[in-house]
């Protein structure tokens, strides 16, 4: 049936326990309270069906809990939060329901830590699906034009989490910085500045040589891959968003290729 199959049959609670369940049960009005129970066996359709409905629940609540870390949540800031479901091709029901976990997060008791801790725990450290997670968050962060610093404390606090190095928070903050920055209409015009994004997007410098930016370009396009994502738990309803990041990726390694000449 799948996991979204799952939810929308209400057959989703013995799949999901703990913060996360507790979540979504109150964004379904549902009263859920369980432990976490134990996982199906990996790699089993029903672990990637608990992963996926894991990570859809994290990456809306934890949003809107990131939306607030300034005080408040603005209209932009909403908007942003649709603008980023709508990129995923959600489902009328499916954005409806990324919105009210998304109010979840807004909560003034949301549990953070708990809940950045069974994604983990879910998602048995699968690495670029929470990178994945990550991005999303990043993306949120960036949606105003600039990330400040509360945003970024708290940031690195759901790195230390969800088990991501502050070195590759470094590289991922550099690159979807630079990918929000290239969709500027106002940058497109200039060469200078999109090579300049490319290369923080294949996280290297201008000095790398031509194997060092084939080698960041392959690493980044398996890191993305849809197919492979969503093996690891991505939900389907969200590889629109991986495939526009492979897309971003290729972009990029296009443009330092026609500038390098090779």
């Amino acid at each position: 049936m799948g996991w979204w199959g799952k939810i929308i049959g209400g057959a989703f609670g013995f799949m999901l326990g703990g913060p996360l369940g507790a979540l979504l049960g109150a964004a379904l009005g549902h009263n859920l309270d369980k432990g976490l129970g134990e996982l199906p066996d990996a790699g089993s359709s029903a672990d990637r069906e608990r992963v996926q409905t894991a990570f859809f629940t994290a990456t809306f609540s934890v949003m809107g809990y990131l939306c607030k870390s300034d005080g408040r949540v603005s209209e932009h800031e909403i908007a942003m939060a649709r603008n980023i479901m709508r990129q995923m091709d959600l489902s009328r029901s499916q954005e409806q329901l990324g919105m009210r976990l998304f109010q979840e997060g807004r909560g003034g008791k949301f549990p953070l830590d708990d809940v950045l801790l069974q994604l983990r725990h879910e998602a048995r450290n699968r690495r670029s699906l929470l990178r994945m997670f990550l991005e999303i968050q990043l993306a949120a962060a960036f949606a105003d034009g600039a990330l400040d610093s509360v945003e970024k404390r708290l940031l690195l606090n759901i790195c230390d989490r969800i088990g991501v190095s502050r070195a590759e928070y470094e590289h991922l903050e550099a690159m979807v910085g630079a990918q929000m920055h290239s969709r500027e209409p106002n940058v497109r015009t200039r060469a200078r500045g999109r090579l300049e994004d490319a290369y923080a997007i294949l996280n290297v410098t201008a000095q790398a040589s031509v194997d060092e930016i084939k080698r960041a370009y392959r690493r980044l396009l398996s890191q993305h891959h849809p197919d492979k994502l969503v093996a690891k738990g991505l939900p389907e309803e969200m590889m629109k968003l991986a495939t526009q990041k492979t897309h971003e990726i290729r972009q990029a390694y296009e443009q330092i290729r026609e500038a390098r000449g090779f």
